[in-house]
């Protein structure tokens, strides 16, 4: 049999989750999307489970892919309306005991301090290393997820649903995914909303670690930028009433006004360039 890639249903090939598909399953390893078209087949005809895909994979000589990453991909296509967990046995019961879940007990599984982070990231001598983190508005509703390159200095601006690790990774991964020639390393402080670490990793290919808590100058890069993003989105502003398009005139001014740091280039001059 022939596999062709698609789309999961519901996930319109123009809009941004098709374009995470269409990145992932042309390159990613998944030669040619076949390896991707064999887990939709087996979950929709036979309704094979995620973990049974996982392991039938390699006899097929297809690409491994976890099964958490099967089941992010279906947790993402439900909440766009398609219809791939209809055909789970136990129906995306709100992605519980995945990786993904909003769990807001004990530490971050499998995190990784940035005790370990290799050196050059320090030194600040290539593009491709990242401080993340939130910025919070009202006690409930969007957040802004924001994304700042270490030496270019360039920052992107997401706005998810809510707080929690599946709206959050869901930001990043949409947002990162074209830019995955330029992803080493990935630092988040020790939120709960950066619980699938894992999964952000496997999907962009690159090495999240975790700052020490309370330790905020250990991603001062981003604290800093989220200062300059407050004057624009002060303190309790409502960013479910905040639209895309404002959103991305914040991003577009950060990165186009020059930088003393960068002898007076701006970060779109650095990052673009590279």
């Amino acid at each position: 049999m022939v596999f062709e890639p698609a789309p999961p249903p519901g996930i319109p090939q123009s809009s941004s989750l098709g374009l995470v598909f269409t990145i992932l399953t042309s390159d990613s390893g998944f030669e040619n999307g076949s390896g991707w078209a064999f887990v939709v087949t087996q979950l929709c005809a036979e309704q094979w489970s995620p973990e049974q895909i996982r392991d039938e994979l390699p006899k097929h000589h297809l690409p491994s892919i976890s099964h958490e990453t099967i089941y992010a991909r279906i947790y993402a296509d439900k909440r766009h309306g398609g219809e791939l967990h209809q055909h789970l046995r136990d129906k995306v019961k709100s992605y519980k005991n995945r990786s993904l879940q909003n769990d807001r007990r004990g530490q971050i599984k499998g995190a990784i301090s940035i005790e370990e982070r290799p050196e050059v990231v320090d030194l600040r001598t290539r593009i491709g290393d990242w401080e993340l983190d939130t910025v919070i508005g009202k006690a409930s509703g969007s957040v802004l997820v924001t994304m700042v390159e270490r030496y270019s200095r360039f920052t992107i601006i997401a706005k998810a649903p809510s707080r929690s690790a599946v709206d959050v990774s869901m930001a990043i991964m949409t947002r990162l995914v074209q830019y995955r020639d330029k992803l080493y390393t990935l630092t988040f402080d020790n939120g709960k909303e950066f619980s699938a670490h894992a999964t952000i990793d496997e999907i962009l290919d690159c090495q999240s670690y975790f700052a020490h808590p309370y330790s905020s100058w250990e991603r001062g890069l981003n604290e800093n930028t989220n200062g300059l993003i407050r004057q624009y989105f002060p303190k309790k502003t409502d960013f479910d009433q905040i639209g895309h398009d404002q959103i991305a005139e914040v991003e577009s001014k950060l990165n186009r006004r020059p930088r003393k740091c960068l002898d007076t280039k701006t970060p779109n001059e650095i990052f673009l360039s590279n």
